[in-house]
């Protein structure tokens, strides 16, 4: 379990150690793909992300928690170089990717990522079948036998062989969701981001999600980055559980290292949800 450490600035105040003018490259190491220090977003006036510290560890579900507002899903843009950082850095593989990148190697970079919506984004007019063939469509030229091949086996993989001609107001919404991660994958990405996956389902549809990404996580060997508010969801699978709190990172570790952590401010958020910390 990490707590991010402090110094004083040139104020006397406080923040990060590795705040935007002293920030030094982390060392490239296989058991982090994505590395974040010191990052920083503001819009306007408002200050969201201020000094994230972030470690994603290769091959596990990490899950990033924090209230409403807090800058969960800006910090996920800024990971697959969406945003632009006001100051710091990000980090995968070892490449730095906010900021002086050509638009070939980032594009490069981003095509180590699959993105699961929060509400599946799929093309209404499409079927199933050019839904998850999109991304091949759109980034190679490859024959038409070939990516229906990798459809049908995604299909088959995830269930729902029976949906390949059918258009997203066909099938149930735990199909949808099966649709949305088959695109996601389809590309063989190493790192998969879910924004928020169980938002507004019911206990029954977000233990399936649940069972999903894990799934995923073990079938497909990628590191899940999962953004969520769901204190049940989060503790059932995330691996590694991270909080961001008045825009940075507060604690990451295992599940268990959190139920031990006794910070008031992630008793205050978890334990409404009847998460129980002993620390």
């Amino acid at each position: 379990m990490r707590r991010w450490p402090r110094k004083s600035g040139r104020d006397g105040g406080s923040r990060e150690a590795s705040g935007p003018a002293d920030l030094e490259p982390p060392a490239a190491d296989a058991e982090w793909p994505i590395r974040v220090r010191g990052l920083h977003k503001t819009f306007v006036t408002h200050h969201v992300l201020r000094g994230v510290d972030l470690d994603v560890a290769r091959g596990k579900i990490n899950v990033i928690i924090g209230g409403s507002g807090q800058g969960k899903t800006v910090l996920m843009k800024h990971l697959m170089g969406l945003i632009k950082p006001d100051a710091g850095g990000i980090w995968v593989d070892g490449e730095e990717i906010s900021g002086g990148k050509s638009g070939d190697d980032l594009s490069r970079i981003r095509r180590k990522f699959g993105m699961v919506f929060q509400y599946g984004a799929l093309f209404d007019s499409m079927t199933v079948t050019e839904n998850i063939a999109f991304p091949l469509i759109e980034r190679y030229r490859l024959p038409r036998a070939q990516v229906i091949e990798r459809v049908r086996e995604l299909l088959k993989r995830l269930d729902i062989e029976s949906t390949e001609m059918k258009f997203p107001s066909e099938i149930s919404g735990g199909q949808r969701k099966r649709v949305a991660l088959a695109r996601a994958v389809i590309d063989r990405p190493q790192i998969l981001l879910y924004d928020e996956p169980t938002t507004g389902l019911d206990p029954v549809a977000t233990k399936n999600v649940d069972d999903l990404i894990q799934f995923t996580s073990a079938e497909f060997g990628v590191t899940s980055v999962v953004i969520s508010h769901d204190m049940a969801s989060t503790f059932r699978i995330g691996d590694r559980i991270s909080m961001l709190y008045e825009g940075k990172i507060l604690i990451s570790g295992s599940r268990a290292e959190i139920i031990r952590s006794g910070l008031e401010p992630l008793r205050a958020f978890v334990e409404p949800a009847g998460i129980r910390l002993s620390g």
